[in-house]
């Protein structure tokens, strides 16, 4: 896989096995054929399932009436959904018709839907009528009213000047009609699943033709269209689910939200370029659900986010499910703490996750162990380079290669790197450099074997009186707790010191514990300068969907409770 004894903090994958050079399209037709019997998509809230067969079929007609509807290979087409099985169908009918899937966040409201659907030239929209306290056809008509009096197909607005279609998802026939947009029942019915057109247009697609634009929450200034090609998202969702010794008998439950790599990629890409099955079960995240789907339909992997495995082992009734199908599943979207992986092993039965660490712009994943990864490596690392792609850990400033066991930038090359920021050159240009390394922005080690760890964000590295602290380190200390079920640790502004750590502390369910507690319990332990000055007890922290925290909010919070100003500089 890697060199063993590396010296440098440089890593090359392996390559014995070749990257897939066909379409999303002409794979999963290929593999439709060989496992058409097999059962592709349960989406258990929908209460619908497909095999390989079915699911072609349909994402053949959805093709079909997608070109029939007059949009043209290369344009953009958005969905604002959660999970369902609309959204896998649209993410194979855009890749087989060579249109660009534009995910869009659930969590997204009016100013920021104008800017993803103008940034990117939206020509059609396919959206969730309604979820919880969310009106999507709501908030379209406070964008644009015009839709009121528009006709499907054919609208005008003037703050969404090249959006022509909204599709609501409906349950066939049900629900009132909604002026000037139309049902995704009638989009399909529409189309043709032997449409000739549909085979047509797939034989003109290459591999490295984009089809695929992630919006990335960036703190700062306007999200980045990161625009992925197949050739990027199809490899890598099949060495993924190599990492994972997927096979056609894997069952495999996606909590995590289909907008986000995590969802369309480790998710649905892993399990359709391995002919297993894809478990949706629910609409957004619900701990109960989960625990539900995995224990009725067998599932044998579950993905999450460290927060989501938490709110299942802690759920009241977590002893009452059978859980005993479970064998692997990849657990990413932030650091994951030592104590929750033990957890996730010996309560959840995943004797076999894995750890994945990407990006978007990375389609996503740079780093993964596998099902083989000694436990010690894969409770403690994101694992060795993927393979086919390059990682190197730099000194941020000079750019020069760093030893075996120092921290740096990590940087990742080869074919899972972007296409690039949608229509953005000058940014494209400032995270990937003229030799192709993708810089991340995050703080890594890696060891004489190969193994990354990631330490942090470049960005959140807290220096208090000219001493490094990696917040992680402290948050994995604070871990082992019996009463901390979760913890986040931020640096906030301090006139003396630069710099003085915030831990943020969400207590376990019926524990009670104060100040005193966390600072006792470091005493004598860690150097007297990582012990946080500041304890905050939360409910929970801020973050995106897919369960990245803001550290920046929490910071920011601190920063308006305690009156504290960032130190001017010169």
């Amino acid at each position: 896989m890697t060199n063993p004894g590396l010296a440098q903090s440089y890593a090359r994958g392996a390559t014995d096995v070749p990257l897939i050079e066909q379409t999303i399209g002409d794979f999963f037709d290929a593999m439709a054929v060989r496992q058409g019997a097999r059962e592709a998509l349960v989406s258990a809230h929908q209460k619908r399932r497909f095999s390989y067969a079915a699911l072609q079929a349909e994402a053949n007609r959805l093709a079909s009436a997608l070109l029939r509807s007059g949009l043209v290979p290369g344009e953009r087409v958005g969905i604002w959904s959660h999970n369902n099985a609309e959204w896998v169908l649209m993410q194979l009918a855009t890749a087989k018709a060579g249109l660009i899937l534009v995910n869009i966040n659930p969590a997204y409201r009016t100013s920021e839907l104008e800017y993803a659907l103008n940034k990117v030239d939206c020509r059609a929209l396919v959206t969730m009528a309604r979820f919880k306290t969310s009106d999507y056809l709501g908030m379209l008509r406070e964008l644009a009213p015009e839709y009121a009096h528009g006709q499907a197909g054919q609208l005008a607005s003037s703050r969404l000047p090249h959006l022509r279609s909204v599709v609501w998802v409906d349950e066939a026939g049900v629900g009132a009609d909604e002026p000037g947009f139309g049902r995704f029942s009638q989009l399909m019915a529409s189309g043709d699943a032997a449409d000739p057109r549909v085979a047509e247009v797939q034989r003109t697609l290459k591999a490295t033709d984009p089809i695929n634009i992630q919006f990335t929450s960036g703190t700062t200034g306007f999200p980045k269209g990161a625009t992925l090609t197949h050739r990027n998202i199809l490899n890598n969702g099949f060495f993924i689910g190599e990492a994972m010794k997927l096979g056609p008998a894997d069952r495999l439950c996606i909590p995590v939200p289909l907008y986000h790599c995590f969802g369309m990629v480790l998710g649905n890409l892993a399990c359709l370029t391995h002919g297993s099955t894809i478990v949706y079960p629910n609409d957004g995240f619900d701990a109960l659900s989960v625990l539900q789907t995995v224990q009725d339909e067998k599932c044998t992997g579950l993905h999450g986010v460290p927060t989501m495995f938490i709110a299942e082992l802690d759920h009241p009734r977590f002893p009452e499910f059978d859980l005993s199908s479970l064998r692997t599943g990849i657990m990413a979207g932030s650091p994951c703490p030592t104590e929750v992986m033990k957890r996730v092993v010996s309560d959840m039965h995943l004797s076999q996750i894995t750890i994945a660490y990407g990006m978007t712009e990375t389609s996503p994943v740079s780093c993964q162990s596998s099902i083989d990864t000694p436990l010690d490596k894969r409770v403690s690392t994101v694992g060795l380079a993927q393979p086919h792609l390059e990682v190197k850990i730099i000194h941020p400033e000079s750019g020069d290669i760093v030893p075996t066991g120092v921290s740096g930038e990590l940087c990742t090359r080869g074919y899972s790197v972007m296409h690039g920021y949608w229509e953005e050159p000058a940014r494209t240009g400032e995270a990937i450099d003229a030799d192709g390394w993708m810089h991340t922005g995050d703080l890594a080690t890696m060891d004489a074997e190969g193994y990354v760890n990631i330490v942090g964000r470049i960005k959140d590295m807290v220096i208090r009186g000219g001493e490094n602290i990696y917040p992680r380190e402290i948050e994995e200390f604070l871990f082992r707790h019996p009463k901390v079920q979760d913890v986040q640790v931020v640096g906030v502004p301090d006139t003396r010191f630069g710099e003085e750590l915030c831990a943020w502390i969400v207590t376990r369910p019926g524990e009670t514990l104060d100040e005193d507690d966390i600072r006792d319990f470091c005493k004598g332990q860690i150097a007297h300068y990582k012990v946080p000055r500041y304890i905050c007890f939360v409910q929970g922290f801020p973050m995106t969907v897919t369960g990245k925290i803001q550290k920046f909010m929490i910071r920011d919070e601190m920063k308006a409770q305690l009156g504290l100003e960032e130190e001017k500089t010169a």
